[in-house]
C-alpha cells in the first residue's frame, strides 16, 4: 500500500499490521491461513489469527516488492532469528528495497545488556545466572530436544529461537558494510519519518539495540 505515492514495508509483522504499511511475515502459520480449502478450515483451530492485510514473505527469500521502490522499511525482533548468513542476505535486501535517501528502522534484544545482566548475577552468586542467560535473556539455549514427528515439524518449522545476537556496535558495522549511511542508535518514535510511529511499539524498545539508518 502507498501513502502520497510513498510506500512503507514492515517484514516479520507478527499481528501489528498498520493499513498504511504493505506488511509480510514468514510464519507457517500465517502460510497455512493463506492456503486455500485449508486455511478455511483450520481458522478456527489456529492459535494465531493474523489480520487479512498481513502478506506471507520471507526477506531471505526475498519480498515481492520492486527494488528501490520503498520509502521507509521497519523489522523488529526479527534479524535475531535469523543465521549469521541468513542475516547478512536480509540486510542486503533491505538495502536494496529502498529508494536513495529511504529510512530502515530495525530492533533486536541487546546481546550486550544480556551479557552485563549475566556477570552481575554471578558476582551476585545467583545460582541460576547461565539459565537465566541462556534461556530468558538469549533465548539461544534449547531445555528440551523435540520429539516425535510432532516436536520435530516444529523444530524445522518454527523460529521461536534466537540463531544470532547483536550488540550496537556489531550490528551498525554490519549495516555500514552492507552500504547504509547516518546509522544511529534510535529510540521509540524519534524519526523525522511520521509513518514509524504507525508501526512502533515502546515495549520492543526495551533492553534492545534500536538503529536507524538511510540509503
Amino acid at each position: 500500500m502507498t501513502l502520497n505515492d510513498k510506500r512503507y514495508v514492515q517484514y516479520g509483522c507478527g499481528l501489528s499490521a498498520p493499513k498504511e504499511w504493505i506488511n509480510f511475515d514468514a510464519s507457517p502459520t500465517l502460510r497455512l491461513q493463506k492456503t486455500p480449502i485449508i486455511g478455511k478450515l483450520l481458522k478456527n483451530k489456529l492459535n494465531v489469527l493474523f489480520p487479512d492485510n498481513v502478506k506471507y514473505g520471507d526477506i531471505v527469500k526475498g519480498l515481492p516488492i520492486q527494488d528501490s521502490s520503498c520509502d521507509g522499511l521497519y523489522c523488529s525482533h526479527i534479524l535475531e532469528h535469523l543465521s549469521l548468513v541468513d542475516f547478512r542476505i536480509a540486510l542486503s535486501k533491505s538495502y536494496r528495497l529502498l529508494k536513495k535517501g529511504g529510512k530502515f528502522r530495525c530492533i533486536v534484544p541487546d546481546l550486550e545488556f544480556a551479557a552485563r545482566k549475566y556477570i552481575s548475577d554471578l558476582e551476585k552468586n545467583v545460582d541460576s545466572a547461565s539459565i537465566q542467560f541462556l534461556g530468558n535473556e538469549t533465548l539461544i539455549g534449547t531445555e528440551k530436544r523435540p520429539k516425535g514427528l510432532k516436536g520435530i515439524m516444529s523444530a524445522v518449522l518454527g523460529n521461536s529461537n534466537h540463531l544470532w545476537m547483536w550488540d550496537k556496535k556489531s550490528l551498525m558495522k554490519e549495516l555500514e558494510i552492507v552500504g547504509f549511511e547516518n546509522i544511529r542508535v534510535c529510540k521509540f518514535n524519534d524519526s523525522e519519518d511520521t509513518m514509524f510511529m504507525l508501526v512502533e511499539d515502546k515495549g520492543r524498545f526495551e533492553n534492545a539495540v534500536a538503529i536507524e539508518c538511510e540509503k
